[in-house]
């Protein structure tokens, strides 16, 4: 993990109350899949948890929908050229192992960002099928990421894009034709509590990165942390993002 003042090379929307940030370090930081950085804003004291999408040598790519006055701050003020202090890598990020060729990515609302790190990485040696889950059309972003793996299908809500339901259930309705090696996953607690259903007893290793409120992202303020099945607790921050999911209780 470092800190790092970092130089704004774009700050655009590109859906509905989400954008995408691409910032330049002054050298390069390598960035596991999954991990995520704490990105500061001018006035205000606690940092912003987003999760990385793209680590290209010195420029690094994140995505955040405006929730607060953090995140509306940093959309509004924040413009190229403008400098940035961001701590980065942390969290512990995806892994895969060699013997596991085909991955499934189940993603929902903002947790699709950290996922496409890991289709981008992944989807080079290995077989990708992706099921991404939207509110509505309008809220759709990142397609032409999402499409480097062997499958994409979005899901919607409404069903004015795609598949007329979850990403769950549109990964659930192919999971036997698909068969993967394991499972990676991040979205909203109500979609990883159903994948976490719908996965029981079928034997394959599922990951699930979290989404927590932070604080400091570093494990010492202890406001992330969750409770997991052997009773033990564990900080998202330091321990995670990503947990097997059976480990956790969702």
């Amino acid at each position: 993990m470092r800190e790092v003042t970092a130089t704004v090379l774009e700050n655009k929307r590109i859906a509905d109350e989400v954008y995408t940030l691409t910032f330049a370090t002054e050298d390069e930081i390598a960035v596991r899949p999954g991990q995520f950085c704490m990105v500061g804003v001018g006035g205000f004291p606690l940092r912003r948890p987003i999760a990385v999408c793209k680590a290209e040598g010195e420029r690094i790519t994140v995505c955040y929908r405006l929730k607060g006055g953090g995140t509306r701050a940093l959309a509004r003020e924040y413009k190229a050229g403008e400098k940035l202090s961001v701590l980065l890598p942390l969290g512990n990020g995806f892994y895969v192992q060699e013997q596991e060729k085909k991955i499934a990515v189940v993603g929902g609302g903002v947790g699709i960002f950290p996922l496409i790190s890991a289709i981008r990485a992944y989807s080079k040696t290995k077989q990708v099928y992706a099921y991404m889950g939207f509110r509505n059309h309008a809220a759709l972003c990142m397609e032409y990421e999402m499409r480097r793996g062997e499958k994409l299908v979005i899901a919607t809500d409404d069903g004015s894009v795609g598949f007329h339901g979850t990403a769950v259930q549109a990964f659930m309705r192919d999971f036997e034709e698909v068969k993967p090696d394991v499972v990676l996953a991040c979205g909203p607690m109500p979609m990883l509590r159903a994948l976490k259903a719908a996965m029981a007893g079928k034997n394959v290793p599922t990951y699930v990165s979290l989404e927590e409120r932070m604080g400091c992202g570093i494990g010492a303020c202890l406001v992330c942390v969750c409770e997991k099945t052997d009773g033990a607790h564990a900080r998202v921050c330091k321990d995670g993002p990503v947990f097997e999911i059976s480990d956790v209780g969702l």
